[in-house]
């Protein structure tokens, strides 16, 4: 059944929306090659109706070669052929508009693939021509040019640059990238750049599409001269010593582009929004992004990243809703995405340790049963918050990481380029389990899958889960209604103060619902009110540790 949803005005859904990520290769796949693709989207979607989100965000679908599981781009205006055709993807907006669910789609501009007929061009063209001025070649330093032109580092590890062989045969140019070597960057002082990415905006949506999520959308700019980082920094995505910029991102220059893509969305008509994937700190920084003539949300890392500690997330909550709140733009809360360790695995382990990495089977393993429970509370906190959440494919059935991927098996390239030091990003984007009992637990016909999974995901399948009172499904159905029928996205917020309450308690009002959550040790005395949603079982008075409730007062 579809959920139903209070009528929303078209250009202002996303202010509160609950937004669904789905990673294509990895939600169903409906032809049994071990892919997921669009026809096994589609076929689906109820299970996201019923659930009660808002709207979906597909990962990359396009043409391309998976060196970094299609984010190397190789064509913006159709599918690969992996994931299906255009046809299948008219065919998925179709269904989801039909069930009430708008559709966002990644957009890649940062860099394209090697393979991208532009990249082609320029190798074949050589130094100075202007198929090389779309991308940032450069010639390199020291005697003959044999050192990068600086020594910037990928945030895919090892060095920024790579050097071509000329059409003639000789060693030439160096061209950028801040992922692989097979992602070179585009250069944005190029006005051709800037108008072939106006015309794939328009090309998406004019087939439908209500936005955009905006990949590295503080890195297209670089400083100008590209100098050498202050530091040398193993990734190229960390912050100096000192928060400032780096060469490399966030350059005031990123602010035009976005004036201008927010144009071209606005030119469809209301309701079309752009949305930043941008790590910054602090949020005042990244609220610089959703002013408003430029984008509409960006993720809010600073709460992914925010450790399990009662005082970290005070602040995490309250720095965010004043930041957007000060350029009039919604916050936006998120706990898992294809690029981070689940929430249920990174809260199983000591409270801030590092998992930027990934985890592999050498190295520490969580403690699954704390990290659900950990997890269901911060769950029941995020949910409540007023703003836009973003909730990723199998978090609703409390997935942890799949740490045990052997080797062999593992396809992120920061596995390879990290010389195995790195475990990558493979262990939250395996396929999902549908149904226990059948290959490949329902995701595909034949049992073939792209990732291994987990013998022992039997129990998180949907199917496992649906109708079962105290299930991590159940309990995500249950606060995304609650949510609605409490407009809790558009509520206002404040804190509460609850006598003889531990510092491990937060406590915050939404509207009429009362959010007390015990992050860590102490519990606490219930207050007064009507029990709407609780995390975990309640067998007094006292809210246990690790657990949050919402009550009605």
């Amino acid at each position: 059944m579809n959920h139903a949803h209070p009528p929303v005005p078209a250009t202002d859904w996303w202010r509160h929306a609950v937004i669904y990520q789905i990673y294509p290769r990895s939600f169903a796949d409906s032809d049994g090659d071990g892919m997921g693709d669009l026809r096994g989207i589609t076929a689906r979607l109820d299970h996201l109706a019923d659930l009660g989100v808002d709207a979906v965000w597909l990962s990359p679908f396009y043409r391309s070669p998976q060196a970094d599981a299609g984010y190397d781009v190789s064509d913006y205006r159709d599918v690969d052929p992996l994931f299906g055709t255009l046809a299948d993807f008219d065919a998925l907006v179709a269904r989801a508009h039909g069930l009430g669910l708008r559709v966002i789609v990644d957009i890649v501009p940062n860099h394209s693939s090697d393979e991208h007929p532009w990249f082609r061009e320029a190798l074949a063209a050589g130094p100075g021509s202007p198929e090389r001025a779309r991308y940032m070649f450069r010639e390199g330093r020291g005697p003959g040019g044999d050192l990068p032109p600086n020594n910037w580092r990928s945030t895919f590890y090892g060095p920024a640059w790579t050097r071509v062989t000329e059409p003639d045969g000789t060693p030439g140019q160096w061209y950028l990238h801040l992922f692989d070597s097979k992602q070179p960057d585009f250069d944005w002082g190029n006005e051709e750049v800037r108008a072939e990415f106006d015309d794939i905006l328009r090309f998406w949506l004019a087939r439908g599409v209500d936005g955009f999520r905006v990949d590295v959308a503080r890195g297209l700019v670089k400083a100008e001269g590209l100098p050498d980082h202050p530091v040398e920094y193993q990734h190229s995505g960390h912050p100096a010593p000192d928060g400032s910029r780096t060469p490399l991102l966030d350059q005031p220059g990123v602010h035009e582009i976005y004036r201008r893509w927010r144009a071209v969305l606005d030119a469809f008509g209301p309701g079309r929004v752009l949305v930043a994937e941008a790590h910054l700190r602090p949020p005042s920084r990244l609220a610089a992004y959703v002013r408003p003539d430029e984008m509409h949300q960006a993720f809010n890392f600073e709460y992914l990243d925010c450790p399990y500690r009662a005082a970290d997330l005070r602040l995490v909550i309250q720095e965010s809703l004043d930041a957007y709140g000060a350029v009039g733009a919604p916050a936006t809360w998120v706990l898992n995405n294809h690029d981070d360790v689940r929430h249920v695995s990174r809260f199983g382990l000591p409270t801030g340790t590092p998992t930027d990495d990934g985890i592999g089977p050498r190295d520490p393993q969580p403690d699954l049963a704390l990290g659900a429970r950990r997890a269901r509370a911060a769950t029941g906190v995020m949910l409540a918050l007023p703003g836009a959440a973003y909730l990723y494919q199998g978090e609703e059935l409390g997935l942890p990481e799949h740490t045990g991927i052997p080797d062999e098996a593992r396809q992120d390239p920061i596995f390879a380029r990290s010389g195995g030091r790195a475990a990558g990003r493979d262990g939250c984007r395996v396929p999902l389990p549908w149904r226990n009992g059948e290959p490949a637990y329902g995701f595909s016909p034949t049992g073939r899958t792209w990732l291994p999974q987990p013998a022992d995901w039997g129990p998180y399948a949907v199917e496992s889960q649906r109708g079962v009172e105290g299930s991590s499904y159940e309990l995500y159905r249950a606060a995304l209604a609650l949510r609605t029928k409490h407009n809790l996205g558009a509520e206002t917020f404040h804190w509460v103060e609850l006598p003889g309450a531990a510092d491990e308690v937060i406590a915050f009002r939404v509207g009429d619902i009362l959010v007390v959550a015990t992050v860590g040790d102490a519990g606490v005395r219930l207050p007064a009110g009507e029990v709407v949603l609780a995390t975990g079982p309640l067998t007094s008075d006292t809210l246990p540790p690790d657990t949050t409730v919402w009550l009605k007062v």
